[in-house]
């Protein structure tokens, strides 16, 4: 594409990347074995973080580098790389589910030849791009005008005088979070994200070391978590032994929605387990509550422990009169468009006539980002014979866009349907965002009387901030809560 003004290639007039992803998450092994099996169930392990794209790589002394990246958007990890398994040589390697670009990248360069796979959002991608441009250093372009991230990632490490520097100016230049794996002939580099918002964990087993965004993966394959990596923090994976390149930071803002939606069940982020902490959040909830109801049920997946903690804490049986039909419709299916994905979800969900009919039901969700979904839930709960329809959701009302990891997929923070009505009630985008946010103020209040309106609920309440906090069991200060309150630091 050509400027109109000097012919030159223009920023200006190239959308370079879609920064407005969800999460990802990534997986690597170094064994003294071959270590394609840990890799390829490993990689698996993570399809819940991502629904586009998958890549795999090993290297092996002999061989060199073997790399794969297959489109997940119609069919399973499992089935994209099961028949390539054995072309995947060496006894260290590295996976990535992504929602963003294709990846791992493989590079050759004056720190010698590595492969790289990120779980990043960079905010400031196009400034990034300039920057290189101007340094002559050169990319290549994606369809639609997009740059590669991971491919960008890479080309600002090599321009460090040794890995570790190379990863500090990548956390020096973005705006955003990235954290990184990166396989190199001589073992694995894990470096999280400065601040922590992406986790890595560390696991061990009697012949080698894995790391991975999601500790899900390890106890199958005989791993037992051995340590979370800090944040800003830099290792090197032997398979025998730990290298610290780089002492972790003292601050923290780890991501709240980890806990909230993203994380599998069976995960654990700095110590503290996702279903425990639903389960904590959800009696926490049902224990402050006074509504009337004859039983909770949690929307599949991640409102099923909140429910599970609520029905203890509110003293009613839990029921599931609603259940997610999982044999054709499973996660790696979900679709990119925003309309598709609403069809897909509703599709999912198959309520029970049967324990609905004449029931005053209370439904735990994990959030509500622009209810398209839960409006139509609500619906189908009245139409099959429910008296009242409550909703409790597992965490408090998304006032602030994610600027890190973006869970939301939102392109305006004005998706957000608590935007839409603050918009609505003051005239303009963004007036009184911190009030809105203050849990029991009037105009809070208001808001959530306004949502639970247009949602068609009977009664809507959303976890408080303290008591979410409460339930993760860390230090306000260590979680980052922007999403709710708009609090955390760049």
């Amino acid at each position: 594409m050509q400027s109109k003004t000097d012919g030159r290639l223009c920023w200006l007039d190239i959308f370079i990347y879609i920064t407005y992803t969800r999460m990802g998450g990534f997986f690597g092994v170094i064994s003294e074995k071959n270590c394609a099996t840990d890799l390829f169930y490993g990689t698996d392990y993570h399809s819940h973080l991502g629904t586009k794209r998958a890549g795999m790589v090993t290297f092996d002394h002999k061989e060199g580098f073997f790399r794969s990246i297959h489109s997940l958007e119609r069919s399973y990890f499992r089935s994209k790389f099961e028949d390539e398994l054995d072309h995947f040589v060496g006894k260290q390697g590295i996976g990535v589910i992504s929602d963003t670009d294709p990846q791992p990248i493989i590079v050759n360069s004056h720190l010698g030849r590595y492969a790289v796979v990120t779980v990043a959002k960079i905010n400031n991608i196009r400034e990034i791009a300039d920057e290189l441009l101007q340094h002559r250093m050169h990319f290549s372009e994606m369809s639609a005008n997009k740059i590669n991230q991971t491919e960008l990632v890479a080309l600002i490490i090599n321009m460090g005088n040794s890995f570790t520097e190379g990863i500090n100016l990548v956390f020096d230049k973005i705006k955003g979070s990235c954290s990184m794996l990166i396989l190199t002939e001589e073992g694995i580099i894990a470096a999280r994200d400065r601040l922590g918002r992406t986790p890595i964990l560390i696991g061990k087993n009697h012949v080698g070391y894995a790391a991975a965004s999601e500790s899900t993966a390890f106890p199958n394959l005989d791993y037992h978590i051995l340590r979370d990596v800090g944040p800003g923090e830099i290792v090197r994976l032997h398979a025998d032994s730990i290298e610290v390149m780089q002492k972790p930071m003292t601050r923290c803002q780890i991501c709240s929605f980890l806990w909230v939606y993203y994380g599998f069940p069976t995960s654990d982020y700095e110590g503290v387990n996702v279903e425990q902490m639903r389960e904590k959040n959800g009696e926490i909830m049902g224990r402050e509550d006074d509504v009337d109801a004859d039983c909770v049920c949690g929307i599949p997946d991640s409102g099923v422990g909140c429910a599970l903690g609520y029905s203890e804490g509110h003293g009613i049986p839990y029921q599931r009169t609603v259940l997610k039909y999982t044999p054709t419709w499973p996660r790696s299916f979900t679709p990119g468009d925003q309309r598709r994905r609403d069809l897909v979800a509703k599709m999912k969900l198959i309520p029970n006539h049967a324990l609905l009919k004449d029931k005053r039901v209370v439904f735990c969700d994990d959030s509500i980002v622009r209810g398209t979904q839960l409006r139509d839930n609500v619906r189908t709960f009245f139409e099959y014979g429910a008296k009242e329809v409550h909703a409790r959701i597992s965490c408090p009302p998304l006032v602030y866009g994610c600027p890190f990891i973006n869970f939301t997929s939102s392109k305006s923070d004005l998706e957000l349907l608590a935007r839409q009505i603050i918009r609505d009630f003051e005239g303009t985008d963004d007036a009184d965002l911190e009030t809105y946010a203050s849990t029991d103020s009037e105009k809070y209040k208001r808001m959530v009387e306004e949502m639970a309106r247009r949602l068609g609920l009977t009664s809507l309440k959303f976890s408080k901030l303290e008591n979410l906090i409460d339930a993760i069991g860390l230090p306000k200060e260590k979680v980052c809560t922007h999403c709710f309150d708009g609090s955390s630091f760049f």
